[in-house]
């Protein structure tokens, strides 16, 4: 369904969001209050064997602690900005938000009811607490964010939003908001001195000077512009007419596609400098946190998929003659060089014929991919498609070559052909998993390949760790790419 057009008849006004993000922050508040009061009851009357159950008042409190528990977490939700619009808003993130903030929030319950002697304190009924909350915070956004799908995708809850500018970046918004009809924009049409030759960008409403003139007549609540460089003096006015209008305003400028993902700006004496590349670190403590991580996961995968891990070995020694582990040499950190270990997926002779098969490359740039690739072994194919053939990568992340997420490792002749814009993707530990990963892999284009990982270096965090994890499961399952 494509993006709806109008003329400003809508009905989502900041009244209706405002109350919307009430009724949001309250459902929460409920789903803490009854979990907590639900996990008493489980740990106390079903497997307790308590008959009676004094909720309000008496030795521990459990009502009272409760509701407290339950508005100070609110609170802090909303410190973390948890309630908003959902049209932007990726519900990885804000799960991996839920997940970390309730998870603190029940390890503070459970100390303050040990130290303070005040309340009840069992880690069962903590366990069942946190299991409990989870589920109903997750499920309760899960239907939220279908119901307001549903609603707008039909026209309902919209905003209007009028477009300035005609170039490729107004025509990459323009698509962006019509394959997504459940942001309920509606789409009033855009504004350039000229029109198209075509109705790629929809209704063409006149030339920029004609602003002012459809914010006094019409009703406006977006307004995006992305206009050519030589005419940003025209945003002066722009702005200065949305703010009188009562219209949101936003700014795609040219040189977007070089904004990291938060963006910071230092104010020198009234001159704004939007800092759009720094040093890729986000400093010590991260660095540290990241390091443990790595060391406990890399650790604990070791332990747990051993297993799996022996059967890959087998079927490799038993598929083919050669060695069970592949050491390649790959570029980490800076460009420095390591050994990295994969199963050996590929008859001993693959590096020898990959000249010969030069010519049937389906990847752009230097990368060598090819789907139906005759140097893989059938043990070696499975192996791939499950991605079981990169877990000897563990032992390169407990070494430090490594960590579970970053770009991949690339090749050194890869890496002798990148510009200075695709050496940007070594200013960080090469991982095991990365946005390309769960994009598509190599399903995509190199550019688009080097896009996300240059992406995930603007991004990286514990939140944006998480989600790729959480992410990566799923991709792993259905083979996304994998060949």
């Amino acid at each position: 369904m494509p993006v709806q057009e109008g003329d400003g008849d809508v009905n989502l006004t900041s009244k209706h969001q405002k109350l919307f993000n009430a009724v949001n922050l309250v459902l929460d508040w409920l789903v803490l209050a009854v979990s907590y009061l639900l996990s008493i009851y489980l740990r106390q009357t079903v497997l307790g064997g308590v008959g009676q159950l004094m909720l309000w008042g008496g030795r521990y409190h459990y009502g009272e602690t409760a509701l407290g528990y339950a508005t100070a977490m609110v609170l802090v939700f909303a410190a973390l900005r948890l309630y908003g619009s959902y049209r932007f808003r990726s519900f990885w993130r804000e799960a991996v938000t839920l997940f970390c903030a309730n998870g603190v929030g029940v390890l503070a319950l459970g100390t303050g009811l040990y130290l303070l002697k005040w309340g009840d304190f069992a880690r069962t009924q903590l366990a069942f607490f946190y299991l409990f909350s989870m589920a109903g915070l997750l499920g309760k956004r899960v239907v939220l964010r279908a119901l307001l799908r549903y609603v707008r995708s039909r026209g309902r809850n919209t905003r209007s939003v009028l477009l300035v500018g005609s170039g490729a970046l107004a025509q990459r918004y323009y698509a962006e908001i019509t394959a997504r009809p459940w942001l309920g924009y509606v789409y009033l049409g855009y504004l350039a001195d000229q029109p198209l030759p075509d109705e790629s960008l929809g209704r063409w409403r006149g030339p920029v000077k004609a602003f002012r003139g459809i914010l006094q007549t019409e009703k406006v609540e977006e307004v995006v512009v992305a206009l050519p460089a030589q005419d940003a003096g025209l945003i002066g006015g722009l702005v200065s007419a949305a703010g009188r209008y009562g219209a949101k305003i936003s700014i795609i400028p040219t040189y977007n596609d070089f904004i990291p993902a938060a963006p910071t700006v230092e104010n020198i004496a009234g001159l704004k400098l939007l800092n759009v590349r720094r040093a890729p670190g986000r400093g010590p403590a991260w660095a540290a946190a990241k390091r443990c991580f790595d060391l406990v996961a890399s650790a604990l995968a070791l332990v747990l998929l051993s297993p799996v891990m022996l059967g890959a070995a087998v079927a490799v020694k038993l598929s083919s003659p050669g060695p069970v582990i592949f050491k390649q040499r790959r570029c980490g950190l800076g460009g420095r060089e390591f050994d990295m270990y994969k199963f050996r997926s590929m008859y001993k002779d693959a590096e020898a014929r990959l000249a010969e098969l030069a010519q049937f490359n389906e990847a752009d740039g230097p990368a060598f991919k090819m789907a139906h690739d005759p140097r893989i072994t059938p043990a070696g194919r499975f192996l791939r498609r499950t991605s079981i053939d990169e877990l000897p990568q563990l032992f390169n992340i407990l070494k430090g070559d490594m960590s579970v997420v970053g770009p991949r490792p690339p090749l050194p002749r890869e890496v002798e052909q990148y510009n200075d814009w695709e050496w940007g993707r070594l200013a960080v530990r090469p991982g095991l998993t990365c946005y390309w990963q769960v994009s598509g892999r190599s399903n995509l284009s190199f550019d688009e390949w080097m896009t996300l990982d240059l992406k995930y270096i603007e991004e990286q965090g514990p939140l944006t760790d998480l989600s790729i994890l959480f992410k990566t499961v799923g991709a792993v399952i259905r083979g996304d790419g994998a060949y």
